[in-house]
């Protein structure tokens, strides 16, 4: 595993004093313009299973990882489009490496959540911070005075080669028996073992997503450092008063429901993908000739037109939905912030299917691009077959599977049971 060089540190008010007036639109170009060496290092990167130590470095440059970090902790505390816009930007460059950056620099926004101001004070008082977040119970968690003892092994931790910490779900042990109350523990980078299970030829696609197991055995977790919130805060019972970071930091971003930041989380590198193969597919058309007519380049001919055009389209589309549903989760934080309004299991539902379709449009791109590029493609170290194997890790994974949740989302509509965790 790699080492993790650190941070500058912040002043005494826990503030970035070198950065007071960097606006979103300016930390977005940083990401992007990263592109050029992100490119240059896919081929390490995938046989590594993760990014380099350089471009961790630059993430930490560029601020990436404090993107979503409240500003009491040095953060920059934009917005979760921003986070997004940028995360897209990393993709774009390499979308297994945008997977890997995006699932550990995204949960300082959980942790600023759902965790007690004592907490966030010991999480967030060091230099750096991020966490991957695996939420299904993989664990036990076994109270003990003062804290807990948590044991398990959590698989496709995605973001653990440069974590501070890991945060999984946990089954709570009540005397000899497991009980069915999962909590959610934050475990410290110290306290466990990162597995070598990742990398190279170990999957198709995703190989720099930095997805590594992750061992806990008999560790002890303060007890402000485990907290207890079901279906990613699905339900609005109990938020009349917020969350511990709604009243902390006054921003009405940190109620923390979940569902739609969390697939937004997986869709941006697929949009990141997306674009990552239009301009691969371009390179190709502008210099390569047709079959049917060698004197005629790819990019003159009708049906390479039409092709690039299509996914084009599909492109941007994906990536306005990703936004659009990023804002829209914005919108009923400020509108409970307005008036109390809840955000209902409905509401969380139809943010997470209606960013599953952006990523169903983002993987149509790619296919329909690498479907059209020729055999060349087809080659390893193909940029277009990594990307083509990198939205089929997407199209496998449980929370990508849109004909399952169009039925969930459609019985909470209706006011059905939805088939989801007792909801």
């Amino acid at each position: 595993m790699p080492s993790l060089p650190r941070a500058e540190r912040l002043d005494a008010a826990g503030n970035n004093p070198s950065e007071p007036d960097l606006t979103p639109a300016e930390l977005v170009a940083r990401a992007a313009a990263l592109r050029p060496i992100l490119r240059a290092q896919q081929d390490e990167n995938d046989a590594r299973g993760t990014y380099s130590e350089e471009l961790h470095r630059e993430f930490l440059k560029a601020g990436l990882y404090r993107i979503v970090l409240p500003r009491m902790f040095g953060g920059y505390e934009f917005d979760i489009p921003t986070f997004y816009k940028a995360m897209m930007e990393i993709s774009r460059g390499h979308p297994g490496v945008g997977w890997c950056l995006t699932l550990c620099a995204s949960h300082p926004f959980l942790i600023a959540s759902h965790w007690p101001e004592q907490a966030q004070r010991d999480l967030f008082g060091a230099e750096f911070f991020t966490a991957p977040h695996r939420p299904m119970p993989m664990g036990t968690c076994t109270p003990v005075p003062g804290g807990y003892r948590v044991t398990g092994q959590w698989n496709y931790c995605s973001g653990i080669p440069y974590a501070s910490h890991f945060i999984g779900g946990a089954f709570l042990v009540n005397g000899e028996e497991r009980t069915r109350k999962v909590l959610q523990v934050v475990v410290p980078r110290a306290a466990l073992v990162v597995l070598d299970d990742w990398g190279d030829d170990a999957t198709m696609g995703m190989r720099a997503s930095g997805s590594n197991s992750v061992k806990v055995v008999d560790a002890f977790i303060p007890e402000h450092h485990v907290v207890g919130f079901e279906n990613l805060g699905a339900r609005p019972d109990g938020m009349e008063n917020g969350t511990p970071g709604t009243r902390l930091h006054g921003n009405p971003m940190y109620l923390g429901r979940l569902m739609g930041p969390y697939h937004a989380s997986l869709v941006s590198p697929i949009v990141g993908a997306a674009r990552a193969a239009l301009d691969e597919y371009e390179d190709i058309i502008r210099t390569h000739k047709t079959t049917l007519d060698p004197n005629q380049l790819r990019v003159d001919n009708p049906d390479f037109q039409r092709f690039f055009g299509e996914a084009l389209a599909l492109a941007d589309s994906a990536e306005a939905i990703v936004l659009k549903g990023c804002e829209r989760y914005m919108e009923y934080c400020q509108r409970w912030a307005a008036d109390g309004t809840p955000i209902t299991v409905e509401d969380n539902f139809r943010l997470w299917t209606m960013i599953q379709q952006a990523g169903r449009l983002a993987c149509e791109a790619v296919e329909i691009l690498f479907h059209t590029s020729g055999s060349a493609a087809t080659r390893k170290g193909s940029r277009i077959q990594r990307y083509f194997n990198d939205v089929a890790m997407y199209r496998s994974h449980v929370s990508s599977q849109f004909s399952i949740f169009a039925g969930i989302v459609g019985r909470a509509h209706l006011g059905k049971p939805t088939g989801w965790r007792g909801l």
